[in-house]
């Protein structure tokens, strides 16, 4: 069985309340499902959210959408992660992220295949990124995610769920899935106003006349308005988690206060 979990929270610190923001009247969160319930290999889908009083929105919405929604650790995520996992007995689990509304549901199951066909441990298209930020799938054995759970120590494996298997190449069988153009330059990932901006208009454009809009309608939409190709490419791509493994490092000690 393969379950997709899609982690979602209010807290985001650069664009707080994001996964609730409306995206043509209905909330990002809910435009990405509605993409994500089109993938072919996922068996089932749940949204993951925290036990924190600011994400009884997330779960008042899954209710009332008949979604599936676990709550747990605000900032372990990996454990969020595998208490949302571990009652449904998955053989593998997909991870998503709520903050990817332009998620490619084609896409998606290119990568589950690529991943069951090559036996791999875990298997991703964002390690060596060759697609635009924002189409980022990973998927991984759940065995090999409870080992993460019982033995992940540092502070980026925590808050990041996948890194203490792709870090370990010598262990776990990993497989990288490319694009055949890199088009690793482009952000359709929300984090900040303007990629929510990016992304509204892109909605705005392709949605009423295909709702099944695909990752070529967007670039062939790019290459007819190139001012949105550079819309909100500023921002560096992983920055969250590029920050989490400046928290691993050890911290310096300061003689002066010893």
């Amino acid at each position: 069985m393969i379950l997709a979990i899609l982690q979602a929270r209010m807290s985001s610190s650069r664009l707080p309340g994001k996964v609730l923001l409306p995206v043509l009247g209905e909330p990002m969160i809910l435009r990405q499902i509605e993409r994500l319930r089109k993938v072919r290999n996922i068996d089932r889908l749940l949204v993951a959210t925290s036990a924190e009083t600011a994400d009884d929105e997330i779960e008042n919405l899954c209710k009332q959408h008949a979604i599936d929604c676990f709550r747990g650790n605000l900032n372990d995520v990996l454990d969020r992660f595998y208490q949302a996992a571990v009652s449904h007995h998955p053989d593998h689990v997909v991870r998503l992220t709520a903050d990817c509304p332009l998620a490619d549901p084609g896409l998606i199951d290119q990568v589950i295949e690529f991943y069951l066909a090559g036996g791999y441990d875990y298997a991703s298209n964002s390690i060596q990124p060759t697609f635009p930020d924002g189409l980022d799938v990973e998927i991984c054995r759940f065995a090999c995610l409870e080992q993460a759970w019982r033995e992940a120590g540092l502070p980026s494996q925590r808050e990041h769920v996948m890194p203490f298997i792709h870090q370990q190449p010598e262990r776990f069988n990993i497989g990288h899935f490319f694009n055949r153009e890199d088009l690793s330059h482009l952000r359709w990932t929300v984090d900040e106003p303007r990629d929510f901006e990016l992304v509204s208009q892109i909605y705005a454009a392709l949605y009423p006349a295909n709702p099944d809009f695909a990752t070529s309608d967007i670039l062939r939409l790019l290459a007819e308005r190139p001012e949105l190709a550079n819309w909100n490419t500023q921002h560096r791509r992983n920055e969250g988690y590029l920050k989490s493994l400046a928290a691993d490092a050890p911290q310096p000690s300061n003689p002066a206060s010893e």
